[in-house]
């Protein structure tokens, strides 16, 4: 069986359990008063009225209830023995093998440590910056949820522990593409590009990342959503991304107004949108990414939150030969 990978944000009952996790050689997630879960006869159906029924009874629709335990159903039913698993902390991750079933220990209980898994922490359990991953794999770690699948980017997990093992030295063309990324985001904060040019780079980056005709929005029409432009996926199906894009320095960061802002474009219906994206040079506070979770559990629509330093990789990565900045202008 193909090895998987994913990305886990150990954090059950809202409390940082790194230092544990890593002593016991064991992931561990929440909602440990679902012991239930650990029945591996159960459907899907009897999986997520389990969590239903114990942390959301009085909702009106199953889409906290199925959000939580898709996660769940990942961490329990999807992983297995030789899988690898990221950890993001910080400005750091680390990796770990799954070396075992998932469990449920009754004891652990009250602390929300309950549902584990054994692993072998990799790397000698030493953390990996997160400057050595390319830009998908550091675009999965910034996911919200607590456990999203990575196995489209096994190679790049290897990648970052075969830099992490030889010494943090990448090879020559890992440290040009450093040193083009560190460059690049410069020229984003300081260089010369105002509101409109970034807004014309933003629009050919998702061209670049495999969108079909990214349009800027005229500023006469903009309720919240700068760019919309569509994805194919699987070959098959539209995915429809409304973009609200910010030129802005890394200090103050951007917060939960911003945030705000693209969510009433969403909600404007001017395009039926199915991932909503905040795209800036700048940076984000944690009230940003609280505000694109909550509307992701109530609402079934993941805002995804892209700050200078992932842009400045995605667009090194997909090659500056490749940009146009006069290919697109406000055309809505």
């Amino acid at each position: 069986m193909a090895q998987k990978a994913y990305i886990l944000r150990m954090y059950p009952g809202g409390v940082d359990r790194l230092n544990d996790a890593l002593e016991e050689n064991q992931l561990m997630l929440g909602w440990s008063k679902a012991a239930g879960l650990i029945d591996q006869s159960l459907e899907w159906t009897e999986f997520r009225e389990i969590v239903r029924r114990i942390y959301d009874p009085d909702a009106q629709n199953m889409r906290w209830a199925g959000n939580a335990a898709g996660h769940l159903w990942r961490f329990i039913r999807e992983m297995g023995e030789g899988d690898l698993v990221v950890v993001p902390y910080g400005s750091e991750f680390y990796v770990a093998k799954v070396t075992g079933d998932a469990e449920h220990r009754k004891d652990k209980v009250e602390e929300d440590m309950a549902f584990r898994r054994p692993v072998e922490w990799l790397n000698d359990k030493k953390p990996i910056p997160r400057k050595h991953a390319k830009a998908a794999l550091l675009s999965r770690m910034k996911a919200q949820g607590s456990c999203t699948g990575a196995t489209d980017l096994v190679e790049q997990v290897e990648e970052c522990l075969r830099i992490a093992k030889e010494g943090g030295k990448p090879s020559f063309e890992e440290d040009l593409r450093k040193k083009l990324t560190e460059k690049t985001l410069e020229e984003m904060r300081t260089g010369r590009m105002e509101d409109y040019g970034f807004e014309r780079l933003v629009a050919n980056v998702l061209r670049t990342s495999g969108a079909s005709q990214p349009a800027i929005v005229s500023r006469s029409n903009d309720e919240g959503v700068d760019i919309y432009a569509t994805f194919l996926v699987a070959g098959v199906f539209q995915q429809v991304v409304g973009v609200q894009v910010k030129h802005y320095k890394p200090d103050p960061p951007i917060g939960g107004k911003v945030v705000q802002q693209l969510i009433n474009g969403i909600e404007s219906g001017q395009e039926p949108v199915t991932l909503g994206m905040v795209i800036t040079s700048g940076t984000f506070d944690d009230e940003a990414e609280e505000e694109a979770e909550k509307y992701r559990i109530n609402n079934g629509i993941p805002i995804e939150l892209v700050d200078g330093e992932l842009l400045a990789k995605l667009i090194v990565e997909n090659g500056l030969e490749n940009l146009n900045l006069d290919t697109f202008h406000a055309d809505l």
